[in-house]
């Protein structure tokens, strides 16, 4: 009879602990990043940065998520969770201002890619065009999508996509009088807008 096939043993918390010194300071080497600029992007002291490093400070949640956050991974790739064996992403819906959005990644920066149910627009919505950071891209699922881009005016339908620079002023509504389901990539970075779809004729509202 062979013997029974050995199997690893997991690490104890002792050792999850004491990886993860080295695992920042990969990280930290292997995107050319000095403690001084990774104290301004996350602000932690360079000094507690060294300690944690080298071991001699105790990783906490405090300080383990604005650097996973500065890293663009997930929390479990700095103190190296051992996997569970389910690729599934656990999806939880949120509400913000009306709308449900709903994340279909775990990453905590970098391109990130949701899931949003728009109402329709309710009478007297809003329609300020606004900027921020980073760039967009939105494929309609279902419904009808009214994009304010700058001096332009466009209706997506379903399997039309629009992707565009947030440093553009703009504004995303509903048009129709159902629930608009899109599918939305957001990421740090701004780009070029690229809008693949035909303005709307249509007279001013």
């Amino acid at each position: 009879m062979d013997a029974p096939e050995a199997r690893p043993t997991p690490p104890t918390t002792a050792q999850v602990v004491d990886a993860v010194g080295p695992r920042l300071r990969w990280l930290r080497e292997r995107r050319a990043v000095t403690l001084a600029a990774l104290a301004v992007e996350t602000g932690i002291s360079v000094s507690t940065l060294s300690r944690l490093e080298s071991g001699q400070r105790r990783p906490t949640l405090e300080l383990l998520l604005p650097l996973a956050r500065a890293y663009q991974v997930p929390l479990d790739d700095l103190v190296g969770a051992p996997q569970t064996g389910d690729p599934r992403v656990h999806l939880k819906p949120e509400q913000h201002g009306g709308r449900v959005v709903v994340p279909l990644t775990k990453r905590t920066g970098g391109v990130r890619s949701f899931k949003q149910l728009i109402p329709p627009e309710p009478r007297g919505t809003d329609r300020t065009l606004r900027t921020h950071e980073g760039y967009e891209w939105l494929y309609v699922l279902s419904g009808q999508l009214r994009l304010l881009l700058g001096e332009r005016d466009f209706d997506l339908g379903p399997g039309e996509v629009v992707e565009f620079d947030t440093h553009t002023p703009h504004w995303i509504g509903n048009t129709s009088d159902e629930v608009t389901e899109v599918l939305c990539l957001y990421g740090p970075q701004g780009e070029r807008a690229h809008v693949r779809s035909r303005p709307a004729s249509r007279e001013p509202h």
